[in-house]
């Protein structure tokens, strides 16, 4: 068999039926169970620029967002997206949005459970992810974990270190090389590869102070200038915004034929490349940003919780958003790039896609796309280093950690020097397995998520510290 045909199939199968359910039927659970906490995005928001000094953890409530953020806002915003409209018509934008805001729940939820479980390592440093929870969460009064929690936090750790090297290594850094050498003719691949695989080693191997004090800077300074960079295009594109909603709208519900592979292929392709790429773009479910807020200073887990299920609006609400409608309203002002799409389906892939479309903008179109795909593949691959990182000392102790930078960094190299849309694939299997474990583990744990939240958000007492002893591990 084909092995891209085989690994395409897998991807078919992991984002099928099955998956779509368990994730929009766990945002919307998760959205009920907590009362509807996405009506607290604006109170979040306020909360998630203060730094709060008070509460146990290694870095600030806002570099943990931003290291989260870091590695949401990345690639997916962009390539995702067009990838997206490609195999699942303009009406995937719409499922990719919806995802986003009831994904909001369930990063809320996944976030306050890491931080609830939250654990020491000997030097003091916080240790947080679904696989502590699944250990932390049904410890029996003897002390020992049952052999099914440690499936699914072992199952959990190892998916993620998978995923990390694909999502975050590879696939980034490939993205990096991609547009330069696309938008600079003659620039040697292998010089590029080795300047890309140096600039992520210089902040990977100073661990997660460094990686957070880096993305604090970068990340509100690319989103913002990406943001602002397609506001201007809309403004450009203003005669076909009506045109361009109506058309995603419809796609989304019907089998409206439309420009894309999945012309004529009715609702269920359009959610599910929609959602695929929601949860790619913004995590929520996937169980890694939970990883990094693990480690933020907080009084309490739903104080983190609040402002960590920001970024699910940011990375998808608001950053792919903008670019599914400047992507669709584009390719309506120049009919060629629908045409071309119409004739021969396969003729872009999600990169090529999303450049043409940019390209076609006068003065400010590349200029966006370069800048915002540079920054935020490089921030992206930052963010994941320190997942795969923390999982791989719970898997194998502290004295796999250098072990595993080295091999990140590596393979950020391998995949600078030349990958296909098929490590796009392989990213979505493994960001589906690692989901799985996380999302059960959740909703496992909703009753007690729910109650507390009563506590701390709805009555009032979200500057209460929590005093609750945090457990040192053993170390391996």
């Amino acid at each position: 068999m084909d092995i891209v045909q085989f690994i395409t199939d897998v991807d078919a199968f992991v984002w099928g039926p099955p998956m779509i359910v368990l994730l929009l039927g766990s945002h919307l659970f998760l959205t009920f169970r907590t009362g509807f906490i996405q009506r607290k995005l604006p109170q979040a928001i306020r909360m998630s620029w203060k730094q709060d000094g008070d509460g146990h953890g290694d870095i600030s409530n806002f570099g943990a967002l931003s290291t989260a953020l870091a590695a949401t806002i990345g690639t997916g915003s962009i390539v995702g997206v067009a990838t997206a409209v490609l195999s699942g018509g303009p009406g995937a934008v719409f499922w990719m949005w919806l995802t986003g805001i009831f994904g909001i729940a369930t990063k809320y939820a996944e976030v306050f459970a890491a931080v609830k479980y939250r654990v020491r390592d000997h030097a003091g440093g916080m240790l947080g992810g679904a696989m502590y929870v699944w250990e932390r969460a049904f410890v029996k009064k003897d002390g020992s974990i049952p052999w099914w929690a440690k499936l699914g936090a072992g199952a959990f750790a190892i998916f993620a270190i998978i995923a990390t090297l694909g999502t975050g290594a590879a696939v980034q850094s490939a993205a990096m090389t991609g547009i330069i050498t696309s938008n600079f003719p003659g620039t040697s691949t292998l010089v590029v590869s080795l300047i890309i695989a140096i600039l992520i080693a210089i902040v990977v191997f100073g661990g997660v102070k460094t990686i957070s004090s880096v993305c604090e800077k970068l990340v509100p300074i690319m989103a913002v200038l990406y943001a602002g960079g397609c506001l201007i295009i809309l403004a450009i594109n203003a005669p076909v915004l009506g045109e361009t909603i109506q058309l995603i709208f419809e796609c989304a519900f019907t089998a409206k034929a439309a420009f894309g592979g999945a012309v004529g292929s009715g609702i269920m392709v359009a959610l599910q490349f929609g959602c695929a790429r929601g949860l790619f773009s913004n995590e929520s479910g996937l169980g890694s940003a939970p990883i990094v807020a693990a480690a933020a200073k907080t009084k309490n887990p739903s104080e983190q919780a609040l402002i960590a299920m920001t970024g699910t609006f940011w990375s998808t609400v608001v950053i792919c958003a903008l670019t599914g409608i400047v992507l669709v309203s584009t390719m309506i002002t120049h009919p060629d790039i629908q045409a071309a799409i119409m004739e021969n389906p396969s003729i872009y892939t999600g990169t090529e896609l999303a450049s043409a479309v940019f390209a076609d903008i006068p003065y400010v179109g590349t200029p966006v796309l370069v800048i915002g795909m540079l920054s935020f593949a490089y921030s992206t691959a930052l963010g994941w280093s320190y997942y795969g990182d923390r999982c791989a000392a719970y898997l194998f102790g502290k004295r796999a950690i250098k072990p595993y930078r080295v091999i990140y960094v590596l393979m950020a190299f391998l995949g600078a020097l030349g990958v296909g849309d098929i490590v796009w694939t392989i990213s979505d299997i493994g960001n589906a397995l690692m989901a799985v474990p996380n999302i059960i583990v959740v909703l496992l744990i909703s009753g007690l998520i729910a109650r507390e939240t009563k506590h701390y958000v709805y009555d009032g007492n979200i500057d209460e510290k929590d005093e609750t002893p945090i457990p040192t591990v053993e170390s391996k």
